[in-house]
């Protein structure tokens, strides 16, 4: 599984003087109530939204995306 690592995306986000859902959202162009989600934890990115995320803010995917072990119940 893979997750957004959300600080680094508000690091680079405030880098550009984003620092509100909406400022985000309008430089994205991605719904200001995904961005919330998102950055909440509560939704990871697809792909679209991802790499907005990494062309607004100069990000590069594999250093943002980080792969997360499975927790499988036994």
């Amino acid at each position: 599984m893979f997750r957004l690592d959300v600080p680094k995306l508000l690091e680079a986000a405030a880098h550009k003087g984003d620092t509100r859902n909406a400022e985000i959202s309008r430089r994205t162009g991605i719904a200001e109530s995904s961005v919330s989600r998102i950055l909440r934890g509560e939704a990871q990115p697809d792909l679209n939204s991802a790499m907005r995320f990494a062309e607004q803010y100069d990000l590069d995917l594999r250093a943002v995306i980080k792969r997360v072990p499975i927790q499988v119940a036994a």
